[in-house]
């Protein structure tokens, strides 16, 4: 689904000693298909911004489109439950929304609510553990008896279950160890690619959003600082200074390696290994 921001502003409690403007004048476009990065530390937008995806806050002015669903200030969108099922969000820590007694039903709770049949509800079940790694033999188990990275992923099936075509991760790997973290990102960027969404990742860590990402935004007090390519975003060391942003530890290595060596390598999502084979042909043309 393409998604597109038009000159949006959201202020909270207008008009009170409380006013205050969370987004302003935001403009942007997600291509359908595209995994989009969201950066910026406490108090730039990016929660406010995400909850306009899904129809829970609408804009003061300006316009969301997704899709063929518009939000737009002081009037209705038709059929808003049609878009929250079409948008999926995993919010921070998604296990502390579990409450059912099995793992069947919490997962099922979403879909059922949205008016899917048992028997779609049963072929999906399958599809969801597959995709997080659980195994059925938990379903009839309550998610309380679970490792808190099981937990999480329990919760995350119950959005995949949804089917949605928008996943909306906010800050998905909160209070992972590295491990966990990268486990549950791979996990992320397989499913992107497999169910071909488009993919929207509000996340604190730039080396995240270089490797996974196609496409960032950066946010600063509710107005967009930088957009584009993360490969042409994070090389940009001053303006991201400017939002208290370090550049990526790939990025600052070939920034480094160019300033000391001579060896230039646009960064091209590679792995160490490409790095070192790379940096290998490089050093043996003539250095």
């Amino acid at each position: 689904m393409d998604i597109s921001f038009k000159a949006v502003s959201h202020t909270y409690q207008p008009n009170s000693p409380f006013e205050y403007h969370a987004l302003k004048d935001l403009s942007f476009n997600i291509q359908s298909g595209q995994f989009v990065a969201i950066v910026g530390h406490t108090g730039s937008g990016k929660s406010t911004l995400i909850q306009h995806l899904n129809g829970l806050l609408k804009p003061t002015s300006g316009e969301v489109v997704i899709g063929d669903y518009r939000l737009k200030a002081g009037e209705k969108t038709a059929n808003i439950k049609g878009l929250r099922e079409k948008v999926g969000v995993v919010f921070q820590y998604p296990e502390h929304q579990l409450f059912e007694e099995t793992i069947e039903k919490d997962i099922a709770f979403g879909p059922k609510n949205f008016g899917a049949t048992e028997e779609e509800i049963q072929a999906r079940l399958p599809k969801v553990l597959e995709a997080v790694n659980l195994d059925a033999s938990l379903l009839d188990r309550s998610p309380f008896d679970l490792s808190g990275g099981q937990m999480r992923r329990v919760a995350i099936a119950g959005v995949l279950a949804m089917e949605p075509e928008v996943l909306v991760l906010d800050e998905p790997t909160a209070g992972l160890d590295p491990k966990g973290q990268q486990e549950v990102m791979d996990m992320f960027y397989r499913l992107h690619h497999e169910k071909e969404l488009t993919t929207i990742l509000v996340t604190h860590s730039m080396e995240d959003a270089l490797k996974y990402a196609d496409h960032v935004i950066i946010l600063e007090q509710g107005k967009k600082h930088l957009e584009g390519q993360p490969e042409e975003i994070f090389v940009q060391k001053e303006r991201l200074k400017q939002v208290q942003l370090d550049v990526p530890e790939e990025i600052q290595f070939l920034m480094d390696l160019e300033a000391r060596l001579g060896i230039k390598i646009t960064y091209d999502k590679h792995s160490v290994a490409d790095l070192v084979t790379e940096i290998k042909a490089q050093l043996g043309g003539g250095r």
